[in-house]
Formats: C-alpha cells, structure tokens, sequence
C-alpha cells in the first residue's frame, strides 16, 4: 500500500505537468474545478472557510490537495490490491488513468459542477491525456519499486 500511495504521488505530479503544460502550449486558463469541488464540498459539510477573500485562497490550495489525495489514494489501492506482483504496464496505465478520471469525472458530476456529457473533444483530450500520463507514470513507479521476479498474470 505505501509503495502504490509513492507511486501514486509520482503519477499526481506527472499529472499536473502534463496539465500545466497544456495550459502554456495553448494558452487556456485553468481549471476551476479543484476549487469548485473544495466550495461544494465544504458547503457541504456546513465548513466555514473564512471571508471571500481567505476562502478562495483556501479553495486553491485544498483544491490542490485535493488532487494529490485522490491521485496518492488510488496508487495506494491498486498497490494493496495488486500486493507485491508487477502488473503490464499498459494494464496499469488504463487502471489506474481510467480509474482516477472515472472519479474525478463522476464526482464533478455528482456535485453538479461540470456535466461531463455536454463535453467537447477538446475537453475530453485535455481530461484524458493528463489521466493517462497519470496512469502511465503511477504504474512505471509501482514496477520500479516491486522486485522484478513478481509479474502478474
């Protein structure tokens, strides 16, 4: 389980690289979403996250944070669930890239953030090309760090 939640962590900053260079390569803002998802969750839970001022800063950084849990959290899970075996690595870039889109995607929907149905190409690519390089890089870490005689399949 550790040694998913280092590998999750390095796919979270594959992630945001990935992301960030998006954001430079084709000049567009970015995403609001960490924030709106902090809003509505903290809505949610009736937290107070100061004045208007202090409680966007507080969004940015929790929804920042919120990104690594879930990236660290499912690395986490998929090194419990897969125990000390190495998986291919295309296999665990689709599971762990689909499984952490597929979340992120479900919860903006959940919480009435962003309709991913109502999507363009151009969202769907700039949501999945981060998802994989994600994926891709999460699964590389796991395999790095399990012994080499421990193949799945």
């Amino acid at each position: 389980m550790v040694d998913g939640a280092i590998a999750g962590a390095v796919g979270s900053a594959a992630l945001n690289v990935v992301s960030y260079l998006d954001v430079a390569v084709r000049a567009r803002p970015t995403s609001s979403t960490p924030e709106e998802t902090v809003g509505r969750l903290a809505g949610l839970a009736h937290v107070d996250l100061g004045p208007e001022d202090r409680a966007a800063n507080r969004r940015s950084g929790l929804g920042a944070v919120l990104g690594y849990a879930v990236g660290i959290g499912a690395g986490a899970v998929l090194g419990a669930l897969a125990g000390t075996r190495r998986m291919p690595l295309a296999v665990g870039t689709a599971l762990l890239g689909g499984a952490t889109m597929a979340t992120t995607d479900a919860s903006l929907a959940v919480l009435r953030i962003s309709d991913p149905r109502t999507w363009r190409r151009s969202d769907w690519m700039a949501d999945l090309v981060p998802h994989l390089a994600y994926g891709m890089a999460a699964a590389a870490t796991l395999n790095r760090l399990r012994p080499p005689s421990a193949r799945c399949g």
